[in-house]
């Protein structure tokens, strides 16, 4: 581990990618990355590396199930799939790569995921959360925003972009995630009753020009969590902060990461 050469964890017969960027030290929390609904360990890019040497703690990447070079799909998403990713896999993942301390960063649905695990589980792993982009609640935007990867998707430009990563499950990829978005009985999916029982810092981290939502989903946690929750709104910044502006997020992260230990 350390070396950043990829490597297979297998929970319940289906096998997940992950990495390891930095060497891991039990004495101190690692970054666990979990990344958006069309994201995997590829699609970080250099930010996991990067993220570690701004802050000098291991970083720890996985990709789900039906992603990147992960196993694919076994059946269909349903409402609840942040919940299973959540309460389900997450844990199991901290488990299996021997993760005694952690803090979560989550990119859009990673975000959400980090949201429900922090909130309606108690962890003493979990030291704080980092958030890009989180969902809280659906909003019109965030549909627009899916009709219009949808669009991008079927003339082929998007497709060919996301089969570097998605390899020959690129079509169930993108189909598994953009079917429950888009889904009528997704249109009342909510997290917000999962905030009561967030008991650690957190980070909320968004572009003001976000495409997928409105800056009424951080400025939501900020009211229900107000001594837990520091915002970072950045200019000139749509739904990938880590990509868009990966200077001003790894500053604002590492300062918030600084400021825990």
């Amino acid at each position: 581990m350390g070396n950043e050469s990829k490597t297979y964890l297998t929970l319940n017969g289906t096998r997940l990618e992950c990495q390891w960027f930095g060497q891991p030290d039990a004495d101190r929390p690692v970054l666990v990355l979990l990344h958006e609904g069309l994201g995997c360990v590829g699609m970080w890019r250099d930010f996991p590396r990067r993220l570690a040497q701004q802050t000098g703690l291991a970083v720890f990447v996985f990709s789900r199930q039906g992603y990147g070079g992960s196993d694919p799909f076994a059946a269909p998403l349903d409402v609840d799939f942040m919940h299973r990713e959540g309460l389900g896999t997450l844990p199991a993942v901290l488990d299996a790569a021997g993760i005694a301390q952690a803090y979560l960063v989550g990119h859009s649905d990673g975000a959400s995921i980090a949201l429900i695990y922090a909130g309606e589980r108690t962890d003493p792993r979990i030291r704080g959360l980092v958030l890009l982009a989180p969902h809280l609640f659906v909003e019109e935007e965030t549909l627009h925003g899916i009709r219009q990867a949808k669009q991008a998707y079927d003339s082929g430009n998007l497709a060919e972009r996301l089969r570097r990563y998605h390899l020959d499950h690129t079509e169930s990829t993108f189909r598994h995630w953009s079917g429950i978005w888009l889904d009528p009985r997704f249109s009342s999916w909510n997290i917000e009753s999962s905030l009561t029982g967030i008991d650690v810092p957190l980070l909320a981290v968004m572009g003001e020009d976000d495409q997928y939502g409105t800056l009424a989903q951080i400025h939501t946690l900020a009211e229900r969590l107000p001594q837990r929750t520091e915002l970072a709104v950045l200019k000139d910044c749509g739904h990938s902060p880590h990509l868009e502006q990966p200077a001003e997020t790894l500053k604002v992260v590492g300062d918030f990461i600084e400021r825990l230990a």
